[in-house]
């Protein structure tokens, strides 16, 4: 996340010019930030990145259906009710009886949540991120997934308590809200010499 924009603004400023910008930016504490920085933002990220994500969205895209739930990638916002901030998550998932009409722009209980890092990325989704996910009541699992060597690291729920795991090269997370399980393998699919 880079410098926030000068001046605060309201939530429903921000839905409002959102629509409008010519790339994505989270809304925190009041204030906008451009999503991977103001140089990048309009450029995208890595190839990488990328793959990833759509590893990740492929491999759980049959569970997701089978649960009854709907898979996001990283054109969907997060709403964290408790703050009124919003962020782009790279994959999330969302399920039960608060499942987002088509018409909407962001959704408010995920239960899955997953960040691949960047360089410029990886100290917010390690810190603020991960207070601001964790936080949220329905949420179960938050991945965060490094992009240039074979790590996610597996934050689950366990009734109040939050317990965390890192997989390195091999690996196997479980899902409980779409019924399935993700491997390393899956995660990175494809990506030599990443992949084994």
């Amino acid at each position: 996340m880079s410098a926030p924009s000068l001046k605060p603004m309201s939530v429903e400023d921000y839905l409002h010019s959102e629509e409008a910008s010519p790339f994505k930016r989270e809304y925190v504490g009041g204030f906008v930030y451009p999503l991977h920085g103001g140089t990048r933002a309009q450029a995208g990220t890595t190839a990488a990145h990328v793959r990833i994500c759509m590893n990740i969205s492929f491999a759980l895209h049959e569970a997701a259906n089978n649960a009854g739930c709907l898979l996001f990638q990283s054109d969907m916002k997060l709403r964290v009710q408790s703050t009124d901030n919003f962020y782009y998550p790279d994959v999330m998932a969302v399920c039960g009886p608060q499942l987002p009409a088509g018409d909407a722009t962001f959704v408010t209980s995920p239960c899955l949540l997953v960040e691949v890092t960047s360089k410029s990325t990886a100290q917010n989704d390690r810190r603020a991120k991960h207070a601001a996910y964790t936080a949220i009541s329905c949420v179960q699992t938050y991945l965060i997934v490094e992009q240039n060597v074979r790590r996610v690291t597996v934050y689950q729920r366990s009734g109040e308590r939050w317990t965390s795991a890192d997989l390195t090269d091999q690996g196997t997370v479980a899902l409980p809200c779409l019924g399935t399980t993700l491997t390393l393998n899956q995660v990175y699919r494809g990506m030599l010499p990443l992949d084994s």
